[in-house]
């Protein structure tokens, strides 16, 4: 029989609808709380592991005590054997890497991690690529290829896995510093490799970044969304350089690059906002949300955006989410995917939806 080891971060992605845009260290869990985040990644696990149930594949589960991986498994309604120790309420960075040197001897097929990018470089320094290893995607950012693309098609590659042996592959461990996210500058590193099932289509790659020569398609697009706005209406701007773009064609050069900004009458009025300061700024007035996709991941919310949360989108519509991409970004992302912890209002979203690609030019992208 195959042995799944299942490895939790409690605290992965509990930074995002606030946005701290990440949890790394005591001192932004510590803010994360005292703004009223809640856990993400214990309900995301447990909704791997329903979706792996349902495929009634037999095998030996191995996991950690209480909040990393026992209490889900249990919520789920799985047996499982629990390894191991941690004080529940406190888990570190070091759990993670114990919890995976510990499943190495016990000989697992396959570690499901529930967690982030940061997570995910834990595991390597601990064993490398002794074990492969499948992320369910429960961070704020994700820009590694070691994920599935949902919860949902987690538990079915794990599936696949355990039951028809898929194939493995290296994947790219990427991660940013988390300092300087902040402080709205990108700098991502390759943290290693990891092997991990190989299925396409469920699976999520790595992230791309925008290129030089795509800025005249980001400013024909700046230019043709800013005519379509309108005097008293609010405008959520999502975080990436083709929304950024709207908001340097208007003149303004403070927007956050990796947040939330609100404009108004053509002007910024809120910079890098979190959910609850986006639904108090909206309240019952017309708004539209303004994203653009992840390059080649596809995600345009649920991914990176988090303060763009099921209750925002619900306040603003679905109607009114403008997604802007340029074609070079389109031919790398030939599908769009939302991922928003709301399974009815991913179901809303699927479909075809128009994205603006240029100056009074769109096109009808499938969302999946």
């Amino acid at each position: 029989m195959k042995k799944l080891g299942l490895i939790v971060n409690p605290i992965a992605g509990m930074g995002g609808r606030v946005g701290l845009k990440g949890t790394g260290g005591a001192d932004i869990i510590a803010k994360a709380l005292e703004l009223g985040a809640e856990p993400v990644s214990p309900a995301r696990a447990v909704e791997t592991l329903r979706s792996l149930k349902r495929a009634g594949v037999k095998f030996e589960l191995i996991t950690y005590p209480a909040e990393m991986g026992a209490a889900e498994a249990s919520e789920a309604g799985l047996e499982v054997q629990v390894i191991g120790h941690i004080t529940s309420g406190k888990t570190t960075a070091e759990d993670t890497k114990r919890a995976a040197r510990e499943m190495l001897e016990k000989d697992v097929d396959l570690i499901l991690l529930a967690g982030g990018d940061g997570t995910m470089s834990d595991i390597i320094k601990a064993i490398g690529t002794q074990v492969p290893i499948l992320g369910i995607p429960t961070g704020v950012k994700m820009h590694s290829a070691a994920f599935a693309n949902t919860p949902q098609t987690a538990g079915e590659v794990v599936a696949r896995f355990l039951s028809e042996g898929l194939p493995l592959r290296e994947a790219e461990v990427m991660d940013i510093d988390e300092e300087a996210y902040r402080e709205n500058r990108l700098v991502a590193k390759l943290k290693g490799y990891v092997r991990v099932p190989y299925e396409p289509v469920m699976m999520q790659a790595t992230k791309e970044g925008s290129t030089g020569y795509e800025l005249a398609d980001q400013k024909a697009i700046a230019r043709w969304v800013i005519e379509l706005m309108e005097r008293g209406h609010i405008y959520a701007l999502g975080p990436g350089t083709t929304t950024r773009a709207v908001a340097e064609e208007l003149g303004i050069y403070n927007s956050t690059l990796l947040g939330v900004d609100l404009l108004q009458d053509y002007k910024l009025v809120a910079r890098d906002v979190n959910e609850q300061q986006l639904l108090k700024a909206i309240g019952k007035k017309s708004a539209t949300i303004i994203v653009s996709p992840i390059g080649r991941q596809g995600f345009i919310v649920g991914r990176g955006n988090q303060q763009l949360s099921p209750a925002v989108v619900r306040r603003v519509g679905k109607e009114n989410v403008w997604v802007l991409a340029t074609p070079h970004k389109l031919r790398a992302t030939p599908t769009l995917k939302v991922d928003t912890d709301d399974a009815e209002l991913d179901r809303e979203f699927r479909g075809y939806i128009r994205v603006i690609t240029g100056y009074r030019q769109t096109c009808m992208v499938k969302v999946v």
